[in-house]
């Protein structure tokens, strides 16, 4: 009779073989998401932050010239700003609406994905698309 006892607690149950798998299916059901944010937050940083330099330097071309630049080429070409090799193999910028927005495009060589959109609303101050989290994280 004691073997009998000793056979039936040397083990796990199917009931929590499934409890613990359920419990690890949800834990990964929370997470993957939070993380895939977090990683298209680090891929668009690098274009966010130039973003940033492109109109803030846009504007003392603007100061300087009395017009506005018409594309990124004419502030590196003019000395008013330099932009890494790697970022613009990775991104494209646009400063044709500089009324209103700024927009960066991934490229096929962005880890991300091509045709990924990073916008900067000059009238809001924020950033909009690809990598940004909050209610407007999902335009594009």
């Amino acid at each position: 009779m004691n073997r009998i006892q000793n056979d039936r607690q040397s083990g796990f149950t199917m009931i929590e073989i499934m409890v613990v798998v359920v419990i690890v299916a949800i834990l990964a059901a929370i997470s993957v998401p939070i993380y895939v944010q977090y990683v298209e937050s680090a891929r668009a940083s690098d274009a966010r932050s130039t973003l940033s330099a492109v109109y803030k330097n846009a504007r003392v071309y603007y100061q300087d010239r009395g017009e506005w630049p018409s594309d990124v080429d004419d502030l590196r070409r003019d000395g008013y700003m330099e932009i890494d090799r790697g970022t613009l193999r990775q991104w494209t910028f646009d400063i044709s609406g500089l009324d209103d927005e700024i927009v960066a495009t991934s490229t096929d060589e962005m880890p991300g994905g091509p045709g990924k959109e990073i916008r900067y609303d000059l009238i809001r101050g924020k950033f909009i698309g690809y990598g940004t989290f909050g209610k407007d994280a999902g335009e594009q």
